[in-house]
């Protein structure tokens, strides 16, 4: 009898799922690399924001009240990083998603080993990615401008930026996932909109009428502005906002994997 010189099963392929760390990995890669290829994300989750920074540090826009004797660097930086995680988290993805489903990419990829649920993990892991790119590059023009966050505040401000970023990416699967393409393109962009100029994003819930600060302050872009504001400002944890931000990620995941469909 004659023995084999080689271990059984070098010859032959090894059919099988590959490791979930590993897949996880590779998916969010090519979802972040998609992302930043794309110009027109760009364009909305980073050259907007920055514009929008250094237009609102340097001119006088705003009226002089909402400052509070502080540097005006200080009071837009907090409110343009929760302005970049609504960019990229829910606007970014929920258009992608949407045009994703139409030219059937979502239909294709829930054929292979990947899991559904590791489809939306990978895109959630993507804009975090994403998130944390616009942090360091609107923190740096913001360092150049005169920004001095407070120290103690740094780390709650990760926190935040972590939990916002699950919260609108949640979201953004939400609406992405259950219309067409067409209708969350245009619902996407309005919704950015009103959320930047009356979802307390650039005006501050302390300055409106009560029950509709009370309303904004409810609101995830509401919540995360002013709990970035509090821990970047003032160098103290917002659990209020915190738990507001987990509320909102917890429903729409939720109803999320009830009405996204592939198609």
């Amino acid at each position: 009898m004659t023995t084999s010189r080689f271990a059984p099963g070098t010859f032959t392929p090894a059919p099988g799922r590959g490791r979930l760390g590993r897949m996880l990995a590779a998916h969010a890669r090519v979802e972040t690399a998609l992302t930043l290829r794309h110009g027109e994300q760009i364009l909305l989750t980073l050259l907007i924001p920055l514009a929008l920074l250094i237009g609102l540090s340097l001119l006088d826009v705003l009226p002089a009240g909402e400052f509070a004797g502080m540097e005006r660097v200080d009071w837009i930086t907090p409110r343009i990083l929760a302005l970049a995680v609504l960019s990229s988290a829910f606007t970014g993805q929920a258009i992608a998603l949407g045009f994703d489903r139409r030219y059937g990419v979502l239909k294709r990829l829930s054929a292979t080993a990947l899991p559904r649920w590791l489809l939306v993990a990978g895109r959630l892991v993507a804009a975090l990615v994403v998130v944390t790119l616009q942090v360091l590059v609107l923190g740096a023009v913001a360092a150049l401008l005169g920004w001095s966050p407070s120290a103690a505040g740094i780390a709650f401000g990760v926190v935040l930026l972590a939990v916002g970023t699950l919260c609108f990416g949640a979201l953004g699967v939400l609406l992405g996932g259950a219309l067409r393409a067409e209708a969350v393109l245009a619902l996407a962009n309005i919704v950015w909109f009103v959320l930047l100029l009356a979802g307390g994003i650039l005006m501050v819930p302390s300055a409106l009428p009560d029950t509709y600060a009370t309303v904004v302050g409810l609101l995830p872009s509401g919540a995360l502005a002013e709990g970035l504001h509090a821990a970047l400002v003032d160098g103290t944890f917002s659990a209020g906002a915190c738990a507001v931000l987990a509320a909102w990620t917890v429903v729409a995941a939720a109803i999320a994997t009830r009405t996204t469909k592939l198609t």
